[in-house]
């Protein structure tokens, strides 16, 4: 665990960490915890506006409910990161708990989603985030970190079922402050690439104008939306840098 814009970093594994009196502390990033019932428990951090959780779920830990594991806090981003595993977040309807987390959320980032996996388990943030403005999702399975030998993932419990089913999102729902939503890696035809990738892949993105306006259609179907929809085979620079954002754990630095 490290604490930003602190000198002391830590990191915790199996034990339970918790933070009863951190009256000055903004910012927190919590990867790699082994024990999924309540490893995090937060007490008076009245200051707290940004928190990154990474970790890989194997296939018998629980799911991690938002509003318990955040407690008392309500931060303005929230970066969730998963290393093209198991989804461990855990859906919740919208309750008084959820919505107290949530209520000062701004900026939600999700980071490695396994690919092939529906995406609409999301809703649930968006549903109990009203001032949301900003949403970035990556789906990616990046092949250079997730463990590929099949023995290994079954001796180790990986989950071969990496998504989670969600379907108590309202039809009706809008959301009113929504200004900008961003997936890197829509289109599954584009090949994402890291640092350390040795085979560099050639990037494709053979959309028509035609399929780019069929696709707008699809999306917007049954909504009234003056959303701009780009896509684009490369990265703008201003959405690189909210790709990694918050970017202050060791591990971001480490991967790049």
């Amino acid at each position: 665990m490290t604490f930003c814009n602190q000198v002391s970093s830590t990191k915790f594994l199996r034990n339970q960490v918790k933070l009863n009196w951190l009256p000055r502390l903004t910012h927190i990033v919590f990867d790699d915890w082994i024990d999924f019932q309540d490893p995090l428990v937060l007490g008076y951090v009245p200051l707290l506006e940004s928190v990154s959780l990474t970790n890989v779920a194997l296939g018998y830990n629980k799911m991690v409910k938002l509003s318990r594991f955040l407690g008392s806090s309500s931060p303005r981003v929230l970066k969730l990161g998963f290393r093209s595993e198991k989804i461990w977040v855990q859906p919740e309807c919208p309750t008084q708990d959820l919505a107290s987390v949530f209520r000062q959320l701004r900026f939600v980032n999700l980071v490695k989603l396994p690919e092939g996996y529906d995406l609409t388990w999301t809703m649930f943030i968006l549903e109990a985030a009203p001032l949301l403005k900003e949403l970035y999702m990556t789906v990616w399975d990046d092949l250079c970190s997730m463990e590929m030998d099949e023995e290994k993932r079954k001796k180790e419990s990986y989950s071969e079922n990496k998504g989670v089913e969600w379907s108590a999102a309202a039809a009706d729902f809008q959301h009113h402050s929504l200004v900008t939503l961003v997936i890197f890696g829509f289109e599954s035809r584009l090949e994402w690439e890291c640092g350390d990738c040795q085979d560099k892949k050639p990037t494709r993105f053979a959309w028509t104008k035609r399929q780019k306006i069929s696709l707008k259609k699809r999306i917007t179907a049954g909504v009234e939306s003056f959303a701009i929809i780009h896509s684009n085979k490369t990265i703008r620079a201003g959405h690189q840098a909210k790709k990694l954002y918050p970017e202050c754990s060791h591990f971001d630095a480490k991967s790049g």
